[in-house]
């Protein structure tokens, strides 16, 4: 059995489900591609956190700590 690994455009995702679904192919996975207002919402959500760590109201990490989580 051959794997092909495709990028489908948002707007065509669910019709591709579906003929995949019609021709009987098996589905193996699905990747997690965060879409362009995830992102979005991720560097929200970091600039919020970085506002709060200079206004004092939450706790920074160290370069050090960071890149140990990495």
């Amino acid at each position: 059995m051959k794997r092909v690994t495709l990028q489908i455009p948002d707007d065509q995702y669910h019709f591709f489900l579906e003929l995949v679904q019609k021709l009987g192919l098996e589905r193996v996975d699905e990747e997690a591609i965060e879409t362009k207002e995830e992102t979005l919402q991720g560097i929200e959500q970091g600039l919020r956190q970085v506002k709060l760590i200079k206004e004092g109201k939450m706790k920074g990490s160290t370069l050090k700590d960071f890149l140990n989580e990495l």
